[in-house]
């Protein structure tokens, strides 16, 4: 492993109020339905603290799919700021791949027909980089659906 890291950097624009995307990341019933899941899993237990120092702990139950990433993995943070309905930062860790705490900034800026949100994720280690980027995309696509957007 490496003691470099890198960051990842993914922008997505949604046909959605800033309130209503931002608002989504900090309710656990919508939350559950696209954070840190995919097509072969599913989310088994969400605990959300919505206030800073708040905690997280996200449970994806993945059943199919690379064995590698099959199986219960866990994933946590603490959220370091949250200024509705502009921006939210959090600590997040996945244990079962990594003892490193890395960072999310998630920046929402409204355009015309809508809002664009960036999100940024720093101290990635290299290994995971790729990973990380179509994690993220994923989980943006799965936001989309959510707000009404496939």
């Amino acid at each position: 492993m490496s003691n470099k890291t890198v960051s990842v950097r993914v922008v997505r624009r949604f046909k959605a109020s800033p309130e209503r995307v931002f608002d989504a990341w900090l309710d656990p019933n919508t939350a559950r339905r696209f954070l840190f899941t995919d097509a072969n899993g599913e989310v088994i237990r969400c605990e959300i603290e919505p206030r800073v120092g708040g905690k997280f702990l996200i449970v994806d139950r993945r059943t199919s799919g690379d064995s590698k990433y099959t199986g219960d993995i866990e994933h946590t943070g603490e959220y370091l700021e949250i200024d509705r309905p502009h921006r939210l930062v959090f600590t997040f860790n996945v244990p079962r791949y990594t003892p490193l705490a890395t960072r999310v900034s998630i920046e929402i800026l409204p355009i015309r027909d809508g809002c664009e949100l960036s999100l940024t994720h720093t101290g990635v280690l290299p290994e995971y980089e790729k990973d990380t980027n179509a994690g993220w995309n994923l989980i943006l696509d799965g936001l989309a659906g959510i707000l009404g957007q496939e």
